[in-house]
């Protein structure tokens, strides 16, 4: 099947042929859907916490924060704002001139409220001669749209969400990498009094982020009183994967090349094994809100982030006392109850003998532990928490997309549709042991919990192998605990006419 380039091909990319055979035999046979037991909910697999120990949770977060530990702001960034704009770069190609649809409206009544409307203007000056007001009395509405998404202006387009002005102040704008910024010194401070921030770009954009982190940290470590310590990485090109043409065969390229794609978010679980953090904190680039609402959102962050290190706190005291040899079958039974109940993973425990079960416990407790918020379900499109089986029999909390379940199954359609919580990427994780070690993250991701999707390149059709999600299949082993938080920690930007929404206005 592979030629001598071939190899030498996978060989430039850190892939082994193996690896790539095993990617073709995926593709060719597809991913089993998960069984699941039930879709999350309050009581069962959702903790819904009331205000006084909420104030508890936040305080123990705040004495975290003191302590010396290193925490980290993780942020996924390197995504296009090409989808953003979708609507206005169909505008651009319609055969009409004026706007139409009811979203081209509502853009054009609103540009004076967008955070770059200031720089869009003097786009339109320098390659116009007129100002937006000018062009739009005229009828150049297409002039205006192409000098927000072209590269003869802003090149928005072309550009990743976080390098976009989203948020207008009293005498400058904020980029939701600034935002990020902004909230990691709310709280992600640590007790050297330094944000440290990661953020996963594209090369091409890199050193557009470079400069931005740079000039942006002087004005935050002022505002805030921190210093900014901000890392970047791209996705490691041996974790692209291989496409498949629709024969099965591995797609070639017009060079005769094997064509290899990126593997989705799920190959940034690579990016974050190499971060020597205690905490990390993980949230969309898009997920931001200005200074005035950041309120609920600081809140949410310090009470996931009390939980967890509450819960880590026990997992390393039963550690402890597992590597011990030293327990009773209460302490045994204790342990177990917290595994079921707080960590709601459970199996059939029945029929082991005291050093089976602590051998099981002792597997059960030593692996990663992420705590994420819920939202209630609005309608949108994405993940949920479910309670689903894993391989060894066991049923615990995973994020699950609509592709990782049989929605011809009518019940499981029906948990889906009906699920009362959402997934708004939100989530804090503890990556080390009792000991201080770092878990090593890639052993912990549940391969067979990838998807194939189709796509086309230069018009032919190609299937194209998404590796496990980052918070899907990724952290499929992880110890997880679901937590309620407000809706209103969740506003996210997926079109640019949703900066128009009260969430992203000035106060």
């Amino acid at each position: 099947m592979f030629e001598k380039k071939d190899i030498e091909q996978f060989e430039r990319k850190g892939i082994g042929c193996q690896s790539v055979e095993s990617q073709l035999e995926l593709i060719a046979r597809g991913f089993p859907f998960l069984e699941l037991e039930a879709a999350a909910s309050i009581g069962n697999g959702i903790m819904q916490v009331d205000e006084s120990m909420c104030e508890s949770y936040i305080k123990t977060w705040d004495n975290y924060c003191r302590s010396g530990h290193c925490i980290t702001k993780f942020v996924p960034a390197s995504g296009a704002a090409s989808r953003m704009f979708k609507d206005m770069f169909a505008f651009l190609d319609a055969e009409y001139d004026a706007p139409a649809s009811a979203f081209e409206k509502a853009f054009f009544d609103g540009i004076g409220k967008f955070a770059f409307y200031a720089d869009l203007n003097q786009a339109c000056l320098k390659n116009e001669g007129q100002d937006i007001d000018a062009l739009i009395k005229a009828g150049q509405y297409k002039a205006v749209v192409a000098n927000l998404l072209l590269d003869k202006g802003l090149n928005y387009g072309a550009l990743p969400k976080g390098l976009l002005k989203f948020h207008s102040y009293k005498s400058s704008a904020r980029t939701p990498m600034e935002e990020h910024m902004a909230e990691g010194a709310l709280y992600a401070t640590g007790s050297d009094a330094t944000v440290h921030l990661h953020f996963t770009v594209s090369p091409e954009h890199r050193k557009l982020f470079e400069q931005l982190a740079a000039s942006a940290s002087k004005d935050m470590s002022r505002r805030y009183g921190t210093a900014y310590d901000i890392t970047f990485s791209e996705q490691k090109s041996s974790t692209d994967t291989v496409a498949a043409d629709a024969e099965g065969k591995p797609f070639r390229n017009s060079d005769g090349s094997i064509l290899f794609r990126p593997g989705g978010h799920g190959a940034l679980i690579e990016n974050l094994n190499d971060l020597d953090s205690d905490v990390v904190f993980i949230k969309n680039i898009d997920n931001v809100v200005p200074d005035h609402l950041k309120e609920s959102t600081i809140t949410g962050k310090k009470l996931l982030a009390g939980i967890l290190i509450n819960a880590q706190n026990r997992i390393f005291e039963y550690m402890r006392l597992l590597d011990s040899g030293k327990y009773t079958d209460k302490q045994l039974k204790t342990i177990q109850d917290f595994v079921q109940n707080t960590l709601c993973c459970h199996g059939n425990t029945a029929g082991l003998d005291q050093a089976q079960l602590a051998a099981w416990l002792h597997a059960k407790l030593n692996r990663p532990l992420r705590v994420c918020g819920m939202v209630k379900n609005v309608g949108e499109p994405g993940g949920g928490p479910f309670l689903a089986y894993n391989p060894d029999g066991t049923v615990s909390p995973q994020i699950l997309e609509s592709s990782q379940i049989d929605l011809n199954d009518s019940r499981k359609k029906e948990m889906f549709t009906k699920g009362t919580h959402f997934n708004p990427v939100d989530l804090v994780c503890g990556l080390k042991d009792y000991k201080g070690q770092r878990f090593n993250l890639p052993q912990h991701v549940d391969p067979a919990t990838g998807f194939i999707s189709s796509k086309s390149k230069n018009g032919r059709e190609l299937k194209a192998l998404e590796l496990p999600g980052l918070w899907n299949g990724a952290m499929s082993d992880w110890n997880t605990i679901f937590v309620e938080v407000p809706l209103s920690t969740f506003n996210p930007v997926k079109t640019v006419n949703d900066l128009l929404r009260p969430q992203h206005q000035p106060a």
